[in-house]
């Protein structure tokens, strides 16, 4: 199965793992689980299951070229982009595609995960425009992150002000934009490398724990 362009081993040729794999049917089922937290040791097939979950996950209908995923029969949460669209009467070119997952590294920035100005627009056309984030990317989709209990405290904060607002505010650099970041957070971890942040335990509607086959 290729799934933006990398194979990605599929979810019904893993074995040995009944918990874990009956959680994420049950997430794909009813996204308003608020997400899962995977344990287990290396080589437990956490991140290759969650990666394979994106295929069994119904396709969504977005604005075609948006960056935020935007649902084009829901007005109320449209980005400024869409609503400038529709301000020129023009009707929103619409599209289905697969849901998203978005990884987010153990090394981001906030900039990169909220959005940022883009300076080479500023330097070429001297305006401000804003650069959309990862956020921005998993909007309507999956946050994954991997050794989550080893993320940084800032980026662990700021992640869950978004979730639990659905709204990503960027203030920053003489810039103002605001967009919805509506995703649902998967995370895995081993527990002998560290516990799990306070502040993330009760973010997780589920809890698995993987053993060794």
């Amino acid at each position: 199965m290729v799934q933006e362009g990398r194979l990605v081993y599929p979810l019904s040729a893993i074995v040995g793992q009944k918990r874990m794999l009956t959680g994420l049917i049950l997430l794909a089922i009813n996204p308003k689980l608020s997400g899962i937290l995977i344990q287990g040791a290396k080589g437990t097939a956490k991140s290759t299951a969650v990666r394979a979950l994106a295929a069994l996950l119904p396709e969504i209908e977005v604005v075609r070229g948006c960056h935020y995923s935007c649902d084009p029969d829901n007005y109320g949460e449209l980005c400024q982009n869409c609503l400038e669209y529709l301000a020129k009467g023009q009707c929103l070119p619409k599209t289905f595609r697969r849901v998203r997952i978005v990884d987010l590294p153990l090394s981001i920035t906030e900039d990169r995960l909220v959005g940022s100005l883009d300076l080479s627009h500023a330097v070429m056309f001297g305006r401000r425009k804003f650069e959309p984030g990862l956020l921005a990317r998993a909007n309507r989709g999956i946050i994954y992150l991997d050794e989550v209990n080893l993320a940084d405290y800032q980026i662990v904060n700021t992640l869950l002000n978004v979730a639990t607002t659905r709204i990503n505010i960027v203030e920053r650099e003489g810039l103002s934009y605001t967009h919805a970041a509506q995703f649902i957070l998967m995370g895995t971890m081993n527990p002998e490398e560290g516990e799990l942040r306070p502040q993330l335990v009760d973010r997780f509607g589920l809890c698995v724990t993987t053993n060794g086959v």
